[in-house]
């Protein structure tokens, strides 16, 4: 078995080509980097544990996919294009039927988005892994949680709820016959940074969030935030055509829409007068959005079905609940 610089030689080092704003990143004590001018850096920092964000039995590939599609999709909810990242991994053995699939994929994503590992950690012990993220983001704008304004329209990026039902699969062998149960297990893990709608948001949007303990849960995060309310109809939620059948009920899938974590699609407002321009922007992304409410004055929050009143007792998710 490979010792720490083992690993570090055969399944890190030599797997991208060096960006320019890198000038010194494996094998020393830190790393080198230069931003552009007139850029601010974003960082962001998760961490994935085994047991609470995926089984240690999980496929590798889809568990360094998810860990760094998450990092990548609060990037996407600044607005940020994604630079470097850095990633700590602790491992109860150097396992490489283990290590090799899920440092394939790593790479592979990382390398679609240009985005260049500059160091990290290994050590000994349970399954995790903590990963930062930098970016970059024009010195004058920034998408934040705090600029939404009454009248402006709520939107949603892609599809939602099929982590939730992924998860369930997941934790549950039995829903293994429902249907579609395999492909929503899958899902769970493999999310599409909304990273190029991001940098197509930032000159339009007023607020923005990404969608990782729920729509309903993350929502709030912009109004609080922001200081307003929000109308929500939920006739208009998007769910995929495999969750309406593993649910056999529109209301429940509807109501996974608003609560399904990990989903990592973003939730953004526009302005009543961006709106037209969002949408036709937004169109060249080849990224699903919809429009599913509006923002109100401080302390409202109201679900409905098309004008109809809504009483769901739901909320998002909490790690420190589950």
């Amino acid at each position: 078995m490979p010792g720490e610089f083992d690993f570090i030689q055969r399944y890190l080092s030599d797997r991208q080509v060096n960006r320019k704003d890198v000038h010194l990143s494996l094998g020393d004590d830190c790393a080198i980097v230069k931003a552009p001018e007139n850029v601010r850096i974003a960082l962001s920092t998760d961490t994935l544990v085994a047991g609470t964000h995926f089984l240690a039995s999980a496929n590798p590939a889809w568990v360094a996919h998810k860990a760094l599609a998450s990092n990548l999709s609060d990037l996407a909810a600044m607005g940020a294009t994604p630079a470097w990242v850095s990633l700590a991994l602790t491992l109860p053995e150097m396992d490489e039927a283990w290590l090799a699939p899920f440092c394939d994929t790593f790479f592979e994503l990382a390398n679609y988005y240009h985005l260049q590992l500059i160091g990290g950690d290994t050590t000994r012990g349970p399954l995790s892994m903590t990963l930062t993220v930098q970016g970059f983001i024009p010195e004058s704008t920034a998408l934040m949680r705090s600029g939404a304004k009454v009248g402006d329209w709520i939107f949603v990026t892609g599809e939602l709820g099929d982590s939730k039902a992924g998860l369930d699969v997941i934790l549950d062998s039995a829903l293994r016959t429902k249907p579609f149960a395999l492909e929503l297990e899958k899902r769970h893990y493999i999310s599409t940074p909304r990273i190029v709608v991001g940098q197509a948001l930032l000159p339009h949007a007023s607020a923005a969030v990404d969608i990782s303990d729920g729509l309903i849960a993350d929502l709030r995060h912009i109004l609080n935030c922001s200081g307003v309310g929000a109308s929500i109809d939920v006739s208009q939620l998007p769910y995929s055509s495999e969750l309406l059948a593993y649910c056999g009920d529109e209301t429940l899938a509807t109501q996974y829409a608003l609560t399904s974590g990990e989903e990592y699609e973003l939730c953004f407002t526009v302005p009543a007068e961006q709106r037209s321009t969002v949408e036709n922007a937004l169109a060249h992304t080849g990224t699903k959005v919809t429009c599913i409410g509006q923002i109100r004055p401080q302390g409202v929050f109201e679900l409905h079905n098309k004008g109809q009143a809504v009483d769901w007792q739901i909320n998002g998710y909490d790690h420190f609940k589950a």
